[in-house]
């Protein structure tokens, strides 16, 4: 591997060494691939074409940011920060052309504010949303951080990233989730998982309301609107046209 090895064998001198360093720690990064829930230190080094004791001073530095975490084995596994830069690139890199499509489609089903929700850490943004044609709505901004654990949007995001026990358990299976004054005594909402590349979350969609119009009932009369803008949305995310396989 003549590339990496010129980078391990080069000169860390002068304004070239932050250069060399940020491009070692980026190929520890990219040393993971989708199927590697983690990986010993001895690969990484394979991998990346670095010496052992190169790739544990950076992994050490990346792991102070979140961006690799290490077990108790001593492997290394990607972080939270690592998975929030993907989350941000499939969430954001597209919102205009993607998303908001298809928040608007579903706030004009259902007559409500319709919002799209990305994870970050233990708490959810809100990164995209299309406001509902009521003039009483719920009101949420754009960049708006949002607690996980209350409200359907994080309860959806916790339980399809692998939250064990209850109401997780059911929120898999039933495939949605609603939640009636959970985060706000006022506001209800119902939420699905939506997915990217090889079906990694990618967030949650949700509409959202006033409790007193969005009942249970008219919540459980919207489910099918939720769960087809998820999987619309899923499909758009992974690159697949409408009626094409998954």
């Amino acid at each position: 591997m003549k590339h990496e090895d010129a980078l391990e064998n080069e000169e860390d001198a002068g304004p070239e060494e932050g250069v060399v360093a940020v491009r070692r720690a980026m190929r520890i990064l990219e040393a993971f691939g989708v199927e590697d829930a983690h990986l010993s230190l001895a690969e990484l080094s394979r991998r990346t074409g670095c010496h052992r004791s190169t790739v544990l001073r950076l992994a050490r530095t990346l792991a102070m940011d979140d961006y690799l975490a290490q077990r108790a084995d001593g492997n290394w596994r990607l972080a939270r920060a690592a998975g929030w830069l993907g989350a941000c690139y499939q969430a954001t890199f597209n919102v205009v052309e993607i998303v908001q499509p298809v928040l608007r489609e579903l706030s004009a089903a259902t007559g409500e504010s319709a919002t799209f929700y990305v994870r970050e850490g233990n708490q959810r943004i809100c990164v995209a949303r299309v406001e509902g044609p009521r003039a009483i709505r719920h009101h949420v901004r754009v960049g708006a951080a949002l607690p996980l654990n209350l409200g359907s949007p994080g309860r959806v995001l916790l339980a399809f990233s692998g939250e064990p026990d209850e109401p997780y358990e059911s929120i898999r299976r039933a495939g949605y989730m609603m939640s009636l004054g959970e985060r706000d005594a006022e506001v209800s909402s119902i939420s699905a998982p939506v997915y990217g590349i090889n079906w990694s979350l990618v967030g949650a969609i949700c509409i959202s309301g006033p409790l007193s119009r969005l009942t249970g009932q008219l919540l459980l009369e919207h489910k099918d609107h939720i769960l087809s803008a998820a999987s619309r949305l899923s499909r758009a995310m992974m690159g697949v046209r409408q009626g094409q396989p998954r």
